[in-house]
């Protein structure tokens, strides 16, 4: 062999040992899965959970370092419109909640118990998780997406780069992140009116969350060349209805806590500027203020914390402050995060010391700190801002206001909403020589509807392999409807269980057949194979109703019968027939929202299929704490067999007030604890 052959020779061998080893790196940094789910939001986890039991192998990513989202993250009031639209898992994780509390149901709650019940999930179906990772790109062949790069958050370098390739991916971040960088169109602001022929969309100057007449907006008052003070904008106000690229504020729902044994004082935060807060001020010389919660939505939460949320005209939202923040870099979003941190640690701070307050206030606000027991790696303070709005996809169909008051009804609903329309403020601007606040909406006074299967979906031409469950496809004002914490767990699961379909029959997310997935939603709702229990609310066909009964939109569980024997209304009954799939024992529970007149007497009669039990619920005695509306109460148990049509009957016999039949539940015996 030739000299210079040898030292090619040479060359070649030594080049495979210098390269096999980078190659046995990257290949390391390769994971491959059927499902991936970027973010661990609630809806990630009950995603992941529900893909995991249905067989398939599944990754679930969190760019932070705790699972849940807002609903571990302080927002423990619950807000739900109506729990007939929590079904499945959703519910599953309520009456984790209340088994915790001691009781069927709850949905109240401390952050550090819905963490907990969120990584038992993790514990009980054992997928993997991959915390402390945010994607950088997403790679695409046509319009399937083959895989997504992570990189560390805490240390973006190269070397520490991730690949995920996956048959499916779900997307379900507050921000959209993965759904933006595959390429699928989605919105950010508001919509004109004009656009989807809507009328509480983009501009409007409504009354509530909102400041007086009378209050001067400038640093000297009365003096525009003083300047502005701080918190507002310098826009002028637009047209009622026309759109824009504004957000809805963002704040922290804070948990805060009285009891001296596990609190932490309220110091002085970094960056404090008493100048913040002087609209506070100017508002309260205007409209005095008596107690904390003339300013903050103060919901007293389990163990002597709170929920704390925004309230009036100025208080916890930071307004008009995060417009940039949905289509931000993850450096500009840290330094708006903290921006947000400041403002509202500076304003429990300055509320509980600043001399101008009144010292009865300060006197409130010095008897409550930060929680020893929660967030402790985040220095007791919440990792979650409230992203109640980012980007909204354009999906195969966009849910508008039309389909929230019914005048438009999707025919492939694979979920449900219920909740009041409601934006908070957008900006803060001078109108007519005084401060306003713009964009408060709050329009409800409709029931239950569904959402639509192509609402999580994008379009076909775009990604075919890519569900969008939370930043979904809607309007501003209807996302403001549907954007609610047990509304996206629901959805996070209908997206898991049509992307097993998706994959078994190898077939794009848009072509899953929506009857299949509704199927299976219903007949194996937490996704184990256990026997389901039976719902039978007043909306469904298997209720007889005699006497005059009134029905009312907004009940517990779908809209409630009402019957006021004091007015000596004819006597009368609602029976619920449930249609038993499965014979077996049952824990029979009737549901009573909270009503006005507590002195009622309900006759309840039990017919098991042979035997008939009569009870009567004083609905005095019915505890309604530690909910945000109503109580499950228990009938007993009984053994239920299929066609022996065993039904449970509410009368207003021997009534002196008003009674209520909403629904009736029958849980099977396995299925009381988890």
């Amino acid at each position: 062999m030739k000299k210079h052959q040898i030292i090619v020779a040479f060359l070649s061998v030594a080049l495979c040992f210098i390269t096999i080893p980078n190659a046995r790196a990257q290949k390391a940094n390769v994971i491959e899965t059927d499902v991936c789910v970027y973010g661990g939001t609630s809806a990630g986890v009950i995603a992941a959970y529900t893909a995991k039991k249905m067989g398939k192998k599944v990754m679930l990513i969190e760019p932070a370092k705790h699972l849940g989202g807002m609903t571990s993250g302080g927002l423990g009031y619950t807000d739900i419109g109506n729990k007939y639209v929590v079904t499945g898992l959703a519910r599953d994780f309520y009456r984790r909640i209340g088994e915790h509390y001691q009781k069927f149901e709850q949905w109240i709650f401390e952050p550090k118990v819905a963490e907990g019940i969120f990584n038992d999930y993790v514990k009980a179906s054992g997928f993997s998780v991959l915390y402390g990772n945010r994607i950088i790109k997403v790679n695409k062949l046509g319009n399937q997406l083959r895989d997504i790069v992570v990189e560390n958050a805490a240390t973006p370098t190269v070397a520490n780069r991730k690949t995920i390739r996956a048959k499916v991916f779900i997307d379900c971040t507050y921000e959209g992140d993965l759904m933006a960088m595959a390429g699928v169109s989605y919105a950010v602001g508001r919509e004109a009116n004009s656009q989807y022929d809507e009328t509480i969309n983009g501009v409007e100057l409504m009354e509530g969350h909102q400041f007086p007449d009378g209050i001067d907006p400038y640093v000297v008052q009365g003096d525009p060349k003083s300047g502005l003070l701080w918190g507002i904008g310098n826009q002028q106000l637009q047209p009622k209805g026309s759109g824009d690229k504004k957000v809805q504020a963002y704040n922290f729902r804070i948990t805060l806590t009285n009891v001296p044994e596990n609190r932490i004082a309220i110091t002085k935060p970094e960056n404090y500027d008493p100048k913040k807060y002087e609209l506070l001020i100017r508002l309260k010389e205007k409209r005095p203020w008596k107690a904390l919660s003339d300013v903050f939505i103060w919901s007293i939460m389990p163990n002597g914390k709170t929920d704390i949320n925004n309230k009036g005209g100025f208080s916890t939202d930071m307004i008009g402050m995060n417009w940039d923040y949905p289509d931000a870099d993850y450096k500009t979003r840290a330094i708006l995060w903290k921006q947000h941190e400041d403002y509202t640690k500076g304003l429990l701070y300055f509320v509980g010391n600043d001399p101008r307050i009144p010292a009865n206030i300060r006197a409130e606000m010095q008897k409550w700190g930060y929680p020893k027991d929660e967030f402790t790696d985040n220095h007791n303070w919440t990792p979650q801002l409230y992203i109640r709005e980012a980007r909204r996809m354009i999906g195969e169909l966009v849910m508008t206001q039309h389909y929230c008051q019914g005048r438009e009804v999707a025919n492939d609903g694979v979920g449900m909403a219920a909740y009041t329309m409601d934006s908070h403020n957008c900006d803060r601007q001078v109108v007519s020589g005084v401060v306003k606040n713009e964009g408060n909406v709050e329009v409800g006074g409709f029931g239950p509807y569904p959402i639509s299967y192509r609402a999580i979906v994008p379009k076909e031409k775009e990604a075919a392999n890519l569900f969008v469950p939370v930043c979904l496809s809607a309007t501003h004002i209807a996302y403001g409807s549907i954007r609610m914490e047990p509304v996206f767990m629901v959805l996070g699961q209908s997206a898991a269980v049509a992307a097993c379909q998706a994959i078994d029959k190898k077939i794009s997310v848009q072509q899953v057949n929506v009857t299949e997935v509704q199927h299976i939603l219903k007949s194996n709702p937490l996704a184990d194979g256990s026997t389901p229990e039976l719902l039978v609310d007043n909306g469904d066909t298997n209720v007889q109703v005699t006497g005059n009964w009134k029905t009312e939109k907004n009940g517990g569980y779908g809209p409630s019968f009402l019957v006021d024997t004091s007015k000596a209304v004819t006597a009368g009954s609602v029976q619920f027939t449930p249609e038993v799939i499965k014979d077996g024992t049952y824990h029979v529970y009737s549901y009573f929202p909270k009503v006005k007149n507590a002195s009622a007497k309900t006759v309840i009669t039990v017919y098991d299929g042979q035997n008939t039990t009569e009870k009567i619920i004083n609905q005095a005695d019915i505890q309604v704490q530690g909910q945000t509306s109503g109580e499950w109460i228990s009938l007993g148990s009984y053994n239920l067999f299929r066609g022996k049509k065993a039904h449970v009957q509410v009368s207003n016999k021997n009534a002196d007030g008003t009674i209520i039949a909403d629904a009736i539940l029958f849980v099977p015996v396995k299925q009381t604890t988890k």
